[in-house]
């Protein structure tokens, strides 16, 4: 069975990845599972300087799902790549930077370092603020959204380039069309949806942020509906995101439209969940004949 597939010029053993910010980077689970037999690794959003993040409590359990609003805590770019790019490429795993920042210009910088270093791809993280835009989001604003792909895309030249969009526009077919004419090798989504809970005793919010991103299964159907409108309106490669927590789930997304699949709040309730979702589609393939992975994504009968 042939379980390979390609993202632009990556082409990954198999299409199970970590979702940025749920695996650390990379070291943190490697007690636990076998980094050379996941398809790529995403580490954690980086920026240009080390970001404290916001204050505790940052994450909550909710219905189905999970709030967090870490505040983009992360080393920086220098650090990153001082410690932790030399740990990753013991293993003969594909790696995959999420990146942010405030303005195009830390983009273009921090696009331009982690090229220059080798990275295999480079995620655009694009719901960080814009500065310059008053506090826009680059995620919900396609002429900005459009000039920082293809900014970044000119300086980088031999990453996969990756645009994560939000999830938290009218139509996410027309963004998926500005990445893919931008010159965005893939797309992944969906990221977080803001979300709220409270505790009813003390009458505050369970996160010190207030308001922040619900992940997990209560944002698998959402997801599965953009990959699924996404696919219909571009022809570059989807990484399908958002509740994926067994083989079951990951499938459902290839059918929808996904080329890869990546897991995230899973990592959090079981640390080997990529695993069994890697061992749960070869035992699917296998019990429906299916010789090569490729022919899951967009499979779904109408």
């Amino acid at each position: 069975m042939n379980l390979t597939i390609n993202i632009g010029k990556l082409k990954l053993k198999n299409p199970v990845m970590t979702a940025s910010g749920t695996f650390g980077y990379g070291e943190e689970y490697s007690e636990f599972v076998d980094l050379n037999k996941l398809g790529a690794i995403v580490v954690k959003g980086i920026s240009i300087k080390p970001k404290e993040g916001n204050p505790p409590p940052r994450i909550c359990e909710t219905s189905c799902g999970m709030l967090n609003s870490i505040g983009l805590q992360n080393m920086g770019v220098k650090e990153f790549l001082k410690t932790k790019l030399p740990y990753i490429r013991k293993y003969d795993t594909k790696l995959i930077v999420n990146i942010l920042g405030n303005t195009i210009q830390e983009y273009v910088k921090l696009s331009g370092t982690l090229d220059d270093a080798g990275v295999d791809g480079i995620e655009l993280n694009v719901s960080c603020p814009n500065v310059k835009k008053g506090g826009m989001l680059f995620g919900t604003d396609k002429k900005m959204l459009g000039k920082l792909i293809r900014t970044v895309r000119n300086n980088v030249k031999n990453s996969t380039l990756i645009t994560k969009l939000s999830p938290n526009v009218s139509d996410i077919r027309e963004f998926a069309k500005v990445a893919e004419e931008s010159g965005s090798d893939a797309i992944s989504l969906i990221n977080t949806i803001p979300g709220m809970a409270i505790n009813i005793k003390t009458r505050k919010p369970k996160i010190a942020n207030m308001i922040g991103g619900l992940s997990g299964p209560a944002i698998k159907p959402i997801a599965v509906r953009m990959v699924y409108e996404a696919y219909t309106a571009v022809k570059i490669p989807i990484i399908g995101i958002g509740g994926i927590m067994n083989y079951e789930d990951a499938i459902e997304f290839m059918l929808a439209g996904a080329t890869a699949v990546a897991a995230g709040t899973a990592n959090f309730v079981n640390p080997v969940a990529t695993l069994d979702i890697i061992k749960g589609i070869e035992s699917f393939m296998k019990e429906n004949n299916i010789m090569d992975l490729k022919e899951l994504t967009g499979g779904l009968r109408c």
